[in-house]
């Protein structure tokens, strides 16, 4: 084949294969993503563009990015603020303080479920007026299912055991493992299995869908359930500014719409995958130990004083604390 019909072969192959150019009124966005494209919840991310182009009749197309293949977790959000992404879903954790105000949600104040901790995040969040992502446009906030510790090689019944223990933990619930009397060690949920697996951890602090999810359940041999005490993790989707400010009035409304129906699935399917993540254990014949209610009482009793403190700490950043506290407890109250 001669240069010139390899030329003419070449710019056939790319006319057919290419995809087609954006019309005039249309916005292409690249949503970054720290979960797995197998996970639930990029699922949902997944399904969530999709039904953005579908309610703005294609003005609107999302590219999307799983897996930190554009950015890593802690990277997220200042990728979407300068532009490298357009839009981001991530734990708000992983940028210890820069969010004061959710990071409150994630003390151990008993969540039961992945719905009750998304209803209480999105319902307290907009009361309080919550700035916390004032750089960027809040698409919508959820949260996951109890987070318990779990172990791999060493049982935990006691706040005795948990002594010296190093626990992957993020953001505030790490203050809670230090004061369970554990060394919390802070890390990516992408990091975890391997340091389980050769020992650089003793355990995870993390909700039980991860056994599924992350594959946790190959790599731990004990999960502690303590409900009085269960954590949870805050996550944003959230949009560039300067993009957001692109997309028609109208269009705008349709996908706040989409973020309103998709908060209620996130939650519903953080509970699924906990139930899957059971599942997974039980089949693996992993210890499941439910402490008894004096043993989670003295639990409670030990991560009082981190709740309490943490709320009057973040007062410095503008926030009432101990009234975000209030009212995601009484968020919660409502809910059980």
């Amino acid at each position: 084949m001669n240069a010139l019909a390899g030329s003419v072969c070449a710019v056939f192959f790319f006319t057919l294969f290419a995809a087609p150019p954006l019309r005039a009124d249309e916005l292409a966005l690249k949503y970054a993503n720290m979960f797995p494209s197998t996970h639930i919840q990029s699922k949902l991310a997944e399904s969530w563009g999709k039904a953005v182009e579908e309610v703005t009749q294609g003005r609107v197309k999302i590219e999307y990015y799983p897996g930190g293949s554009l950015l890593k977790g802690k990277q997220i959000f200042d990728g979407v603020v300068d532009g490298i992404a357009d839009v981001g879903f991530a734990a708000a954790a992983y940028t210890a303080g820069r969010f004061p105000l959710v990071s409150v949600f994630d003390l151990p104040l008993g969540y039961p479920s992945g719905a009750a901790a998304t209803k209480a995040v999105n319902d307290v969040y907009a009361a309080m007026g919550g700035n916390d992502f004032r750089d960027a446009e809040l698409m919508y906030l959820h949260a996951h299912g109890p987070g318990f510790i779990t172990t791999n090689g060493r049982e935990v019944r006691t706040l005795a055991d948990m002594r010296g223990l190093r626990i992957r933990s993020t953001g505030v619930s790490a203050e809670m493992v230090k004061a369970l009397g554990g060394t919390p060690v802070a890390m990516e949920m992408g990091d975890t299995y391997e340091s389980l697996q050769k020992g650089v951890v003793d355990g995870s602090a993390h909700p039980v869908e991860s056994n599924v999810g992350w594959k946790l359940g190959e790599v731990i041999t004990t999960m502690t359930r303590c409900y009085p005490v269960a954590y949870t993790t805050t996550f944003f989707v959230v949009m560039n500014k300067d993009k957001w400010a692109e997309i028609s009035t109208a269009d705008q409304r349709a996908i706040r719409r989409v973020n309103d129906e998709w908060l209620v699935k996130h939650g519903a399917a953080w509970d699924e995958s906990d139930a899957a993540g059971l599942q997974e254990l039980q089949a693996r014949n992993v210890t499941i130990i439910d402490l008894d209610p004096a043993e989670s009482a003295a639990w409670a009793v030990a991560v009082a004083p981190v709740i309490d403190s943490y709320a009057e700490h973040i007062k410095a950043k503008g926030v009432d604390g101990l009234a975000v506290v209030a009212a995601a407890r009484q968020s919660l109250g409502g809910q059980k």
